[in-house]
């Protein structure tokens, strides 16, 4: 069974597909732009020790992204 959760819970080797951006415009207009928009799959590639930074990979994109900004950003897994 299918579940939402916020990007920061997924576990590193896992991949989630992004249901929701609960972002400012500005801030939604740079995840676009790297890769990251409702209905994209990604895979969380390595997890920064001490609720450091996530590095997400979508397709062939790298993308480090705060904790504090993948709590906003809502996922299906």
């Amino acid at each position: 069974m299918k579940t939402l959760q916020a990007l920061s819970s997924v576990q590193v080797g896992q991949s989630a597909t992004i249901q929701a951006l609960h972002v400012d415009t500005g801030f939604q207009f740079r995840l676009n732009a790297l890769g990251l928009r409702i209905g994209k799959s990604f895979e969380i590639v390595r997890s920064a020790p001490f609720n450091g930074p996530l590095q997400v990979r979508v397709g062939s994109t790298d993308i480090m992204l705060r904790r504090q900004d993948a709590d906003n950003i809502e996922v299906l897994m």
